[in-house]
């Protein structure tokens, strides 16, 4: 069953704006659903999982866009680079808007070369798991984050019984979890982790030794709404603090971790400097911690900071489906002077 997602009407918009519209986000939170979903019958489709796809985009990418015409929806195209160029010109020289729709498993700034050849050109919308909104069907707006607005939500929605927060928080926002079993929740999770190790690691990092990474991923994990300490994490896993840090920007590469930074102020003398992490997926961390269960991570020792986590990406996925051009004029102006937010 598909559940509608809050960033459709905004993919629309930038699909009547840009020649190019880029999705990013982790694997399997459903941008190729989606698009897929968005698409008109004449859109054609390519993934360059397919070898002989890829191949061609990356020998002869000029063949490539004679053979596929737009409108085109291409996935993973972070694994042909090669072919961003070539987009680059063509939509230059004939190009209309909404002719090329990308989907890749990397952040934008991270894909190589996709920020310098398509600047200027490309609609870019990051989609992350489920939201509670998406899973109770609320139809979908900007985010304010003031009393009156929070107040008319608690109305509009019932509140969930702790227990209820926690099912949700340990079952994670794949959407291919949204009626799983708690079988069906460690197969998912193991076989996640071992294709992205498999993959993304190996081609972000060069890292050969997956088991070590594993240990690192599993460190990280730890660190869930607390603040960074690369020297500790580094020690955990018998890497250095560089290593670490590097590792940790392949995460945020692949759209796995959300570093929340601390507020900074010209007039502080003494602030904090290092960010706190959050995995994009709770149930990602969960599995990673061999928290077996919604009851006994409600009733163990970090039930306080996944609440936070849990909480966190609420908000943050409230921010990204809102209208862009409304966001930041909102944000700014609803908060008070003197809030304690």
């Amino acid at each position: 069953m598909y559940i509608k997602r809050h960033l459709e009407t905004t993919i629309e918009k930038l699909n009547s704006c840009f020649k190019v519209l880029l999705v990013t986000g982790p694997r399997q939170v459903g941008k190729t659903t989606l698009l897929r979903r968005l698409a008109a019958v004449d859109r054609t489709y390519v993934t360059m999982d397919d070898i002989s796809v890829r191949s061609l985009a990356m020998t002869e990418p000029a063949l490539f866009l004679q053979r596929y015409k737009p409108p085109l929806l291409i996935d993973e195209i972070q694994l042909a680079p090669k072919l961003l160029p070539y987009l680059k010109m063509y939509v230059d020289e004939q190009g209309q808007n909404g002719d090329f729709w990308l989907t890749g498993s990397q952040a934008f700034e991270l894909m190589h070369g996709v920020s310098e050849s398509l600047a200027g050109r490309i609609g870019i919308v990051n989609l992350l798991g489920l939201s509670h909104g998406e899973l109770i069907d609320r139809p979908a707006g900007p985010f304010v984050p003031e009393n009156e607005f929070l107040l008319s939500r608690v109305k509009e929605s019932p509140l969930l019984p702790m227990s209820d927060l926690f099912d949700q928080i340990w079952q994670g926002s794949m959407p291919a979890l949204n009626s799983a079993s708690e079988q069906d929740w460690n197969c998912y999770y193991s076989s996640y982790v071992q294709t992205f190790l498999q993959r993304d690691v190996k081609e972000l990092a060069q890292v050969n030794d997956e088991l070590q990474f594993y240990r690192f991923l599993c460190a990280a994990a730890s660190y869930t709404g607390s603040m960074l300490n690369y020297a500790a994490l580094a020690k955990e896993v018998e890497i250095t603090p560089p290593t670490a840090k590097q590792w940790l920007k392949v995460l945020a590469a692949a759209g796995l971790v959300y570093f929340l930074e601390p507020f900074a102020h010209p007039n502080l003398k003494y602030a904090v400097k290092a960010p706190k992490l959050y995995f994009t997926d709770t149930g990602l961390a969960a599995y990673l911690l061999r928290w077996s269960s919604a009851a006994t991570l409600e009733a163990g020792a970090m039930a306080s900071n996944f609440l936070k986590h849990g909480l966190l990406m609420r908000f943050i996925k409230a921010l990204l489906t809102a209208v862009r051009s409304r966001l930041l004029v909102i944000f700014v102006i609803s908060i008070p002077k003197k809030s304690n937010f």
